[in-house]
């Protein structure tokens, strides 16, 4: 009997869950006969460690517990980065696997992805070709880097294609296979619904926004804060503000003895599950948001979405989707015309149909 063709499935960072575990089901889910056969291994290089970042998106999810889990911890860019390094080598030296498969953009995708090309194990990067076109974001460096080195390139959308095109890389790297993010929201839309979230925080449908903001342009900056914290007071003022606070974003809020203006409608929470996540995202009349993931899911659901930043990677959700960039000077008046706009807009993209996972795992099988 043939030897199973070997995969290190690598995930380090909240963002990166929700498209690993797809790629579990659709290994686990391929046939027994099916050639060639396929094993796996996970993974979890602990970029993000805090329970309510980590362990609660594994276990709503359904992914087995990691093999190896790497407890890089946090830490500037650069220490986090050549951590993960150091400790996924040993990995490789011990799993000896056909493929590493990398998702994302986060600083364990990069990084695992140059100890594999270095040590000729051949990688496969999920959701590839994804540009900003901003460098002073680190996520865009990531990316250029591991898109750079991987051999195997599955983007999600044509303009990833495009992209990587332009940067001269050859055809036969590239597999348009979309978006396997949109695979564990399908997965998930009825655990979603039983999940009782408006209930519980006592919220009705379309009628609150969800906000989620995470990024150091947005919250390590006094100036910005404040700025959101005024804001999101005004807008708390006339609906609901549901905001799930990530907890460098509170750290920062302590730090610089800021508040929400009283009697603002504002329901300040603990980091959410996904399941919750999914349920806030599809019901909610507006997202607010500087995260990908949630500029994705929202499209999907075509709920109306204001990206707080000055780019996005993911064009798409733009020009066929339910987002829009914001600014915090332009917030007010986005969200009003936002709010005075269609419930629902945009369209769904191609091939985010919830089968992204399988058309990975049979490009992985093939190549």
């Amino acid at each position: 009997m043939k030897t199973p063709l070997k995969l290190l499935l690598v995930a380090g960072a909240r963002p990166n869950f929700m498209k690993l575990a797809p790629l579990v089901k659709a290994v686990q889910r391929r046939s027994p006969g099916q050639a060639p056969a396929l094993s796996f291994q996970i993974v979890h290089t602990g970029q993000h460690y805090d329970a309510q970042m980590s362990q609660v998106f594994f276990d709503e999810l359904g992914i087995p517990k990691p093999d190896y889990n790497l407890e890089a911890g946090s830490g500037s860019h650069a220490a986090q980065t050549a951590e993960i390094m150091k400790r996924f080598e040993p990995v490789c030296v011990e799993a000896k696997p056909d493929w590493v498969v990398v998702v994302g953009d986060v600083n364990s995708t990069m990084a695992c992805t140059l100890v594999a090309v270095k040590m000729g194990v051949k990688v496969a990067h999920v959701e590839a070709g994804l540009r900003s076109f901003d460098r002073s974001m680190p996520e865009e460096i990531n990316r250029l880097v591991t898109d750079a080195v991987a051999d195997l390139l599955l983007t999600p959308s044509e303009d990833g294609n495009e992209n990587l095109r332009r940067e001269g890389v050859a055809e036969s790297r590239i597999r348009l296979v979309g978006n396997v993010m949109i695979d564990s929201l399908v997965d998930h839309l009825k655990t979603a619904a039983q999940a009782s979230t408006l209930e519980k925080l006592s919220l009705a449908k379309s009628g609150f926004i969800y906000v989620t903001l995470h990024r150091p342009s947005n919250v390590d900056n006094k100036e910005s804060l404040t700025a959101i914290v005024r804001e999101l007071s005004l807008v708390g003022a006339q609906w609901p503000v549901v905001f799930p606070i990530h907890p460098r974003t509170r750290k920062r809020m302590e730090e610089f003895g800021l508040a929400f203006a009283t009697g603002a409608k504002i329901k300040l929470l603990d980091p959410v599950g996904y399941n919750d996540s999914v349920a806030l995202t599809q019901h909610a009349r507006c997202v607010l948001t500087d995260s990908g993931g949630l500029q994705e899911e929202s499209t999907y659901f075509r709920t109306p979405c204001l990206t707080l930043r000055p780019n996005t990677e993911r064009p798409v959700t733009i020009t066929i989707g339910s987002n829009r960039l914001t600014t915090i000077g332009s917030l007010q008046r986005d969200l009003s015309e936002t709010l005075s706009g269609p419930s629902r807009r945009g369209e769904i993209p191609p091939l985010w149909d919830g089968r992204a996972a399988e058309r990975v795992v049979e490009a992985l099988a093939q190549d």
